[in-house]
């Protein structure tokens, strides 16, 4: 990956971070009209997201709006509402209002061929989002790219975070087993992100000797229990089911035997805090006392996620950086609209001429 990849920064860092953008002075904005005969101002960009009330694409959106005001390019961001099919027809309804390109963010990413089929039959651009169709997919169509960021480092970074604290905080080990004994709350079921967030915070503790009965190749979120992984299950993302799961995992499990919690996003780690809380743990200036908190990790870095890091009631979260994403994917229309995607039309780098990706960054108190 190039470019500048941060490991740990503080809140302070990285509310400037989020003001500064990737290049640290400015938004990165396309240079010129891409060598083609197409004005930035008269690219019409159709785009869809797979439901408006997720609280990271919300921020995208939000990223996305303002890039194509400050452009100058036409934008119109449609909610797929959670519906494949619905998702299928606003792309199709987008093709017959005479888009130039197309910004999808896939419902569900491994049946996205009806999209692709009528990007390609229209012979447009397609610039996929957040969640990555399959390699087959990418390949199929010379005018497919994508913006994301590569999960596994978010969930390294996860593993990072719980590695370090238990080696900072030995008495956390409740049982003195010198393992972690955690329940893992997952997004939506076979979600790339999900799936690599899950696998490589393990595979970080596994490696520091904190975790056992791991295998990366045959691990699904449907794997059972083990002595270290003591619940998994999905949350689809969301802070209520997130709750829910948490407290009957109190229940039947334990707080005397759970030692941490990875949440696959911020919304489920809050969910899950808000059971913890319930039940007298991690409220404030309880970190570190394994009798009163638990840590949680997590990926987004939302505003909800930064101000339980300032609370201390989330150990740590992981910043997926919603805006150097959402304006690279309107960078990425706009060139691909007018025919020439380099590093210097989209303003970010582009790896094999299709490819995006926005580095994640650490983030604790």
């Amino acid at each position: 990956m190039k470019g500048k990849h941060i490991i740990v920064v503080g809140l302070a860092s990285l509310m400037a971070l989020s003001l500064a953008g990737c290049g640290g002075g400015g938004s990165p904005t396309p240079s010129g009209n891409g060598g083609g005969d197409l004005a930035t101002s008269d690219v019409n960009i159709g785009s869809v997201v797979y439901k408006f009330d997720d609280t990271f694409m919300s921020s995208m959106r939000d990223a996305m709006t303002a890039q194509a005001t400050s452009v100058g390019a036409k934008l119109d961001i449609q909610d797929g509402q959670n519906d494949q099919s619905k998702e299928n027809d606003i792309v199709n309804n987008f093709v017959t209002q005479g888009v130039n390109v197309l910004a999808i963010n896939p419902v569900k990413a491994d049946i996205i061929d009806p999209v692709l089929k009528s990007a390609q039959d229209a012979k447009l651009p397609i610039v996929f989002f957040n969640k990555q169709p399959s390699d087959a997919v990418m390949n199929s169509y010379d005018k497919a790219y994508y913006v994301g960021a590569k999960a596994e480092d978010s969930g390294t970074m996860m593993g990072q975070m719980l590695a370090d604290y238990f080696q900072q905080n030995p008495t956390a080990d409740k049982n003195g087993d010198g393992k972690i004994q955690f329940v893992m709350l997952t997004g939506e079921i076979n979600h790339q992100d999900a799936v690599a967030r899950s696998l490589y915070s393990q595979k970080v503790l596994q490696d520091a000797g904190l975790i056992d009965n791991f295998d990366i190749n045959s691990w699904t979120q449907s794997s059972p229990p083990t002595d270290c992984m003591l619940a998994n299950q999905s949350a689809n993302w969301d802070t209520a089911a997130a709750t829910d799961l948490m407290n009957n995992w109190i229940t039947s499990i334990g707080l005397d035997k759970i030692e941490a919690v990875i949440a696959n996003n911020d919304d489920m780690g809050l969910g899950a805090i808000a059971a913890l809380q319930s039940a007298g743990y991690n409220k404030t200036g309880s970190k570190g006392d394994p009798t009163k908190y638990i840590p949680v990790v997590s990926v987004d870095a939302t505003d909800k996620g930064k101000a339980a890091l300032a609370d201390g009631s989330l150990l740590g979260t992981v910043l997926n950086d919603a805006v150097n994403q959402g304006k690279a994917v309107v960078n990425l229309s706009i060139a691909a609209a007018q025919g020439n995607v380099t590093d210097a039309t989209v303003g970010y780098p582009v790896t094999d001429g299709k490819f995006v990706w926005i580095p994640y960054v650490k983030v604790q108190s």
